[in-house]
């Protein structure tokens, strides 16, 4: 299979997904609470406290007050300086980032601790609308159990643009429809039954 026929499959398996968020600091902000969480956790974190959410807010709120109100996503304590790195940077930078690069926008949210591959992808997406493909860990295993081999996840984007539009939206339906199905059917322990892809999975044909 190739990028296009996996993105049509999930489409018409799971339908357009709605997109993240339509202020880039909520995206940024959430970005860091879901590392090594659920996504409900993060949903249950930010529910009543909308207004907290911008750089401001965060910069001039008390580190402790932070990190009780993150407290439930875990390792509040490292994400909440993330959260705050991430503030300071968007605050000096918001005015000059439609002018600036893909590459050194990334290249500069790597360089904040905290921040890796997924994270920074996830905020060039969805948070500034540029086009990258977003590889995590589901995805890798996704592609694996398809029998597609890859060197590394610069060969696996290759992979998607081959086929796929170099488009922001396109990168950001997909990354959430790949979660969706993973968590539906295409998890550590698969539930082949039902999978739009079991027909062309190694697992599903094992079973």
């Amino acid at each position: 299979m190739n990028a296009a026929s996996i993105y049509r499959t999930l489409i018409e398996s799971y339908g357009k997904p709605r997109w993240w968020s339509d202020d880039p600091f909520t995206v940024m902000f959430q970005a860091v609470l879901v590392q090594n969480t659920s996504w409900g956790n993060v949903e249950r974190t930010c529910q009543g406290i909308e207004h907290l959410i911008d750089p401001e807010s965060v910069l001039e709120m008390d580190e402790e007050a932070l990190m009780e109100i993150i407290r439930p996503c875990g390792f509040y304590r490292a994400k909440s300086k993330t959260i705050r790195s991430l503030a300071d940077w968007y605050h000096a930078r918001k005015d000059s980032i439609p002018d600036s690069s893909t590459e050194a926008l990334r290249t500069e949210l790597l360089a904040l601790k905290g921040i890796g591959e997924e994270t920074a992808g996830a905020i060039l997406v969805y948070g500034f609308h540029r086009p990258m493909f977003i590889i995590d860990k589901y995805t890798r295993r996704f592609l694996k159990r398809l029998g597609l081999s890859f060197a590394g996840d610069a060969e696996r984007r290759a992979f998607f643009r081959e086929t796929l539009p170099d488009d922001a939206e396109i990168a950001g339906y997909l990354h959430w429809l790949l979660l969706e199905h993973c968590i539906q059917c295409c998890r550590s322990t698969p539930l082949c039954p039902g999978c739009p892809f079991a027909h062309s999975c190694r697992k599903g044909d094992e079973r």
